[in-house]
C-alpha cells in the first residue's frame, strides 16, 4: 500500500475551498495515455492552474492500475523538473465499487468517486459512507452523485437523463460525509450530448437546479460530469480525414463559466481530449501516409491537446493563475 502523499499529490480539500471562494473550477481532466498526461501537465503547468488527473475504470484497466501509479508519479517529477509549482489530484472518475475505491486508494489514488447514481438512493448512500469511512481514515477526497447524466463514457451507459432533486442533497451529503457532488442539470457524457440539428439550438443548462442546489448546500464543492464542449474544429477535421462523426454538439463554454459562479469548482472534460487526438492523428496519417512512427503523430496529437487544456484553463474554468493561492 502507498500513500499519495509518498507520490507528491493532494487531495482535493484546498483545492476546491479556494475555487469556491475565487469562482473557478479546478479542471478534471482524464487520461489513458502517456501523451495524453504529458500534455495535462503541461497545460496546466503553464497556466499556473491546479489540475485534477483522472482515471476511469475502462482506463485503469486499459493502462493496469500498477502503471498508473508510476505515470502520476512521474508526471509530479516532471511537474517539478519544469519548474511547475501546481497541486495534481490523482481521480478515481466514475468508481463502481467500494472494492475499486479500496484498490485506488491504497495504490496512491488522492480522490475517490464512487458513482452510485444508478442505484436506489438508501443503497447509494450506504456504499457511499463506505467509501467515505475507508477514504478519510486515509485523508482521501470522496466525491459522489446524484442524479442521472445521460450519455456514454466507457463502462457508464445511461439512455434518460434524471436531473438531481434539490430535495435530496441535503439529506445526501449529510449521511454520507462526501466531499464533493456531482449534480445533473443537463450535462452528458461522450460526443453526442444534444439531439439538435444547430449550434444555436442547444438549450441551456438548468441553472436553476443548480442554484436551488446551491442554495440548499451553502459553500459546498459541487461538480459537473459530462462537459466537454465538442469543437468543431477537431469534428470537421476527424470527418475531412475519414472519420464518420454526424452532428455532435457539446456544452458551449460560456455555460460552463457561468456555472462556475453559482458553487461549481470542478469540471470534467474527457471528450474533447479524445477529439483532439483523433483529429490530429488521422490528419497526420492522412497528409503523411510513408510514416510510421508513434512520435511524430502522438506528438503532433500532444501539443495539440496542450493548447487546448492552456485555453479552457484561461478562458473557461478560470483557473489559470489559481495555483499560487493553494
Amino acid at each position: 500500500m502507498v500513500s499519495y502523499k509518498e507520490l507528491g499529490l493532494s487531495n482535493t480539500k484546498r483545492m476546491f475551498e479556494v475555487a469556491l471562494e475565487r469562482k473557478f473550477a479546478v479542471p478534471g481532466y482524464n487520461f489513458s495515455n502517456l501523451e495524453q498526461l504529458q500534455a495535462i501537465i503541461i497545460g496546466c503547468g503553464e497556466t499556473n492552474s491546479p489540475v485534477i488527473l483522472q482515471n476511469s475504470p475502462d482506463a485503469g484497466e486499459y493502462a493496469n492500475r500498477v502503471m498508473v501509479r508510476y505515470l502520476v508519479e512521474g508526471a509530479v517529477a516532471m511537474a517539478k523538473d519544469l519548474g511547475y509549482n501546481i497541486p495534481i489530484t490523482l481521480h478515481l472518475d466514475h468508481g463502481n465499487s467500494f472494492e475499486l475505491a479500496k484498490i485506488c486508494i491504497d495504490t496512491g489514488f488522492s480522490s475517490v468517486m464512487f458513482d452510485g447514481s444508478h442505484l436506489e438512493y438508501e443503497e447509494n448512500i450506504n456504499i457511499t459512507k463506505k467509501v467515505v469511512s475507508y477514504a478519510h481514515e486515509r485523508e482521501v477526497s470522496v466525491e459522489s452523485e446524484l442524479g442521472v447524466i445521460a450519455g456514454i463514457e466507457g463502462h457508464v451507459k445511461a439512455t434518460e437523463h434524471f436531473y438531481t432533486d434539490p430535495d435530496q442533497v441535503e439529506d445526501f451529503v449529510n449521511s454520507t460525509g462526501c466531499d464533493s457532488l456531482a449534480i445533473a442539470i443537463g450535462t452528458s457524457h461522450g460526443a453526442y450530448k444534444f439531439k439538435v440539428e444547430r449550434e444555436e439550438d442547444i438549450p441551456e443548462l438548468r441553472f436553476d437546479i443548480l442554484q436551488e442546489v446551491r442554495k440548499r448546500l451553502g459553500k459546498f464543492p459541487i461538480v459537473l460530469h459530462g462537459s466537454s464542449s465538442i469543437p468543431q474544429k477537431y469534428a470537421n477535421i476527424i470527418n475531412e480525414y475519414g472519420g464518420t462523426l454526424s452532428k455532435t454538439f457539446g456544452i458551449p463554454e460560456a455555460q460552463l463559466r457561468k456555472a462556475t459562479q453559482y458553487g461549481v469548482c470542478k469540471i470534467n472534460i474527457a471528450t474533447d481530449s479524445r477529439m483532439v487526438f483523433t483529429a490530429m492523428i488521422r490528419k497526420y496519417l492522412a497528409e503523411y501516409p510513408d510514416q510510421i512512427g508513434p512520435r511524430k503523430y502522438l506528438g503532433l496529437a500532444r501539443q495539440e491537446l496542450v493548447e487546448m487544456i492552456k485555453q479552457r484553463n484561461k478562458d473557461t474554468l478560470g483557473s489559470a493563475d489559481q495555483a499560487k493561492y493553494i
